[in-house]
Parts: structure tokens; C-alpha cells; sequence
């Protein structure tokens, strides 16, 4: 039995209401924004506001210092990406090129750190950044997820299809390891690396675990933090700030994955294929 083939604008049609769902929920967050407090009392499932009003975000910009926290926010989320493919690229090439005895355990070990969340090796992480007075600083948010293992993963399965002959040519013409590494293969390996950095760069800046168990202070809190504090400010929720807060949290991820994604969907590409 032959499988049920789509013509190109039926294809494109379902493509696109799949779209829309998933925007629905971003789209009624927007609208929500611009709404005033009595205006979703009175209707909260109404599409559209009345008019757009701003309050909402004035009312952000005086609940919390965004500023600082936006700042904090792209310090860690673009710190921990840029460190990550510094440390899995050469992990991933001794994975994937170097020949020696126990590769292929410590490749297992690194898949095995995959089923440990964050969550579980809190407690004696944070004991160790205590000890050296460490808690309430940025290092404390960046140098815990320094070291990637999905990033070490990904890089070394993208790495196998890069040809040995590419690698000993290298190393004829008198290139080091490390110029080897991050001087001929992270150029070849540009669309893998962009898709982890966006993996790791919209994942932890949406992080709201580890910021909420290493910060107690304002000039090191992040954006979710800040967010989340402003369902407990006052004596009701307001929603439409609230609204206001989760749009400038998403919005920064949006614009990195729009400039991105080109990068992205060709990687995926190269896995499918």
C-alpha cells in the first residue's frame, strides 16, 4: 500500500496551521501584554486588546532593575555556551580521531553523565563554590556547566564524518593538535557548533534552578528570577505584567534563533541525511 502523498500546497497549508499553533501560545502572551489589569479581568480569553497600552512594561521597568538583569542574563547564558565549545571541541576530537585504550569507555562515561540533572549534583556543588566564597557571583552561575556533555557528544558524532586523510594532511604540513582542532575543523564544523550554541544558549537562559539556589543578591540575579518575582509582588497576580516580563524574558531567544537558524535547519539537514 502506498503511502498518502501530499501535494506541495496541501503540505505547505499543514506546515503552516502546525506553525500557528505552536505561535498561539506566544501570540496570546503578546496581546496580554498590552491589555490593562480590568480589561482581562473582564475577558481574559479576548484575542486582542482594546488598544495598546504600555503600562504593563513601565510596570516591569519599575518592579525590578531589567537592566541588570538582562546584563546578568547574556553574561551567563553567552559564557556558558562560548566555554562549553571550547572544552567539547577538543573532547569531542579525542573522542572521535585519537586512538588510545579506554576511548570507548570514557565515551560511555560521557553519554552516562547525560542521565544526571543538574538537580541531583546541586547540594555538593554548591558546598564546594561555598567553600571558596564563590556563592552570590557569576562564576558560580557560569563555571558549573563548563563542560557539556551533549555538546561532547554532538561535536564527536559530527566529527566521524570528517575524513582521517583531512587530519594527517594537517599534521604533515606541521599543524599542533589544538591548531588542528579549533584552526581546521571548528570552521568545517560551523553548523553543528551554532545549533549546540543555541541549544545551550536558550536553555540556560531560561535556567531558573540553578540562578535561584546560587544568587540571594540583585547584581547577580537573572531574568527568570526576576520574572517569577513579579507573580509574588503586591496582593493579586498581575497578569498583564507578568505577560510583560515572560515577553522581554523570550524575546532575546527569538532574535538569536531567527539570526541562527539558517545555521541550524542546515545541520539538521546534514544529520538527516
Amino acid at each position: 500500500m502506498k503511502p498518502l502523498a501530499l501535494s506541495k500546497g496541501a503540505e505547505n497549508a499543514l506546515l503552516g496551521c502546525v506553525a500557528l499553533l505552536w505561535l498561539l501560545p506566544y501570540a496570546w502572551m503578546v496581546s496580554t501584554s498590552f491589555k490593562t489589569l480590568p480589561e482581562i479581568v473582564r475577558a481574559p480569553t479576548a484575542p486582542l486588546p482594546a488598544g495598546l497600552n504600555f503600562a504593563a512594561y513601565q510596570g516591569v521597568l519599575e518592579a525590578m532593575p531589567l537592566g541588570r538583569y538582562f546584563l546578568n542574563t547574556t553574561v551567563m547564558a553567552l559564557g556558558i555556551a562560548a566555554i562549553q565549545i571550547l572544552v567539547a571541541l577538543p573532547a569531542g576530537y579525542a573522542l572521535a580521531k585519537l586512538r588510545y585504550a579506554g576511548r570507548g569507555l570514557a565515551f560511555g562515561l560521557v553519554i552516562a553523565t547525560l542521565l544526571i540533572p543538574a538537580q541531583v549534583r546541586f547540594v555538593p556543588v554548591f558546598t564546594m563554590l561555598a567553600e571558596v566564597s564563590l556563592i552570590n557571583t557569576m562564576t558560580a552561575l557560569v563555571l558549573p556547566f563548563g563542560v557539556s556533555a551533549f555538546g561532547t557528544f554532538l561535536i564527536r558524532q559530527a566529527l566521524l564524518s570528517v575524513p582521517d586523510s583531512i587530519i594527517e594532511a594537517a599534521r604533515l604540513d606541521g599543524a599542533s593538535e589544538l591548531r588542528i582542532v579549533y584552526g581546521l575543523l571548528a570552521p568545517m564544523l560551523k553548523p553543528t557548533l551554532v545549533a549546540f550554541f543555541l541549544f545551550s544558549f536558550v536553555y540556560h537562559w531560561n535556567d531558573y534552578f540553578w540562578p535561584l539556589v546560587m544568587t540571594t543578591d540583585d547584581q547577580v540575579r537573572t531574568l527568570p528570577l526576576g520574572i517569577a518575582l513579579l507573580r509574588e509582588q503586591g496582593t493579586g497576580v498581575r497578569w498583564h505584567v507578568v505577560m510583560a516580563g515572560n515577553v522581554a524574558l523570550s524575546a532575546p531567544a527569538l532574535l538569536v534563533f531567527a539570526f541562527a537558524q539558517k545555521h541550524l535547519l542546515r545541520a539538521v539537514a546534514a544529520k538527516a541525511f
